[in-house]
């Protein structure tokens, strides 16, 4: 992909459609940013209490979980368990990164919690499948364990969407395991793997993905709106370089990822329509091969030493829409924030006109 240097960006952001140039300087555009993900983190922190407060040993019959599944749904369970083995890195990597935002360093700890129950969920659910020992689950997980996940990126930016098209396939990856385990697959080899504790396990924490899913969303959407064009080249360059975490850690994650790539459950084509296109749509960008060729090419901006550089980078963004999604943001934050009485003592700034 194409560089662009910061100069440019600069420019672009000044020059970005319908907005005066200068209205607001970056530290300006940081302290709304960062005031939003407090707000943002207050409403989700009321919602998840009220509405997704389970517990991965007690919400779940685990005693009437069936015990001879299909090794092809076992595996698929195995590589989930594995990938949640490094929730504690998913949490300590970026936590170094973003710790100095208040409201987006607080909701990635309450996230690492909500994780955490995913972790000990399918742990619950690779012992109680019980084709694999206590013992055998124990080495493995030590020897996950044994090696670190790191960042793919080391900026907020850049991980903000990173966790937008993360959350979206964690998602996607247990919805269609739980249309196999509730029976509902097309596939001849999992006819018999229909369990309704599985399923609602499955569907639990896809659930709780959804929600994260669209805190990052959100917080995504911040940056469009008051970064657009290094927000547009940080979207594409996490789209170009994206991979789930923790692949290239575990040993037989080839196996796991060709049996949900085979079986729909999660491959390319799951990944372009129902990850990519989903988000893209939702952060107000026309789509893929838009934001590709947006990133390269072909309007016109002139430069301060007189020549002109070539980009078309807004051409890609719905401005209009991206400043509707913030206000309404800071809408739903400034109704609850007035239902506990910050409005009193530290209201919320109202976002600038696009």
């Amino acid at each position: 992909m194409t560089e662009i240097d910061p100069q440019l960006l600069r420019e672009l952001d000044a020059d970005r459609p319908g907005i005066a140039p200068g209205l607001l300087t970056n530290a300006e555009k940081d302290r709304h940013i960062e005031r939003a993900f407090l707000g943002l983190y207050r409403w989700y922190l009321s919602r998840s209490q009220k509405t997704r407060n389970w517990n991965p040993d007690t919400s779940f019959d685990w005693r009437a979980l069936r015990s001879n599944h299909s090794d092809r749904l076992n595996n698929i369970v195995e590589g989930f368990f594995a990938v949640e083995q490094y929730v504690p890195d998913y949490v300590t990597a970026l936590l170094r990164v973003i710790r100095r935002s208040h409201g987006r360093s607080h909701f990635h700890i309450r996230w690492g919690a909500e994780e955490e129950k995913h972790s000990d969920m399918w742990h619950n659910a690779l012992l109680f499948l019980r084709f694999r020992t206590p013992k055998w689950i124990e080495d493995f997980k030590q020897s996950l364990r044994a090696r670190s996940w790191e960042l793919p990126w080391d900026n907020p930016m850049h991980m903000i969407f990173y966790t937008v098209i993360q959350e979206r396939a964690t998602q996607v990856n247990y919805l269609n395991t739980a249309l196999i385990a509730a029976g509902k697959s097309l596939l001849s080899h999992y006819r018999n793997d229909a369990d309704p504790v599985l399923d609602e396990a499955a569907r639990t924490i896809a659930v709780d993905e959804a929600a994260h899913y669209n805190f990052f969303l959100e917080g995504a959407r911040l940056y469009l709106y008051y970064y657009p064009a290094q927000a547009l080249e940080a979207l594409a360059d996490v789209i170009k370089y994206f991979s789930m975490p923790a692949a290239r850690l575990i040993p037989n994650y080839a196996d796991f990822s060709e049996i949900v790539a085979a079986d729909s459950v999660y491959g390319p084509r799951q990944h372009l329509r129902d990850v990519l296109d989903v988000a893209l749509e939702n952060l107000c960008v026309h789509g893929r091969r838009a934001l590709a060729q947006g990133i390269r090419l072909t309007r016109r901006v002139p430069h301060p030493d007189g020549s002109t550089r070539d980009t078309a980078i807004f051409d890609v963004l719905d401005c209009a829409a991206v400043r509707e999604k913030v206000l309404r943001l800071y809408g739903r934050i400034a109704e609850f924030e007035k239902s506990v009485g910050f409005d009193l003592v530290d209201p919320v700034p109202l976002a600038p006109p696009m």
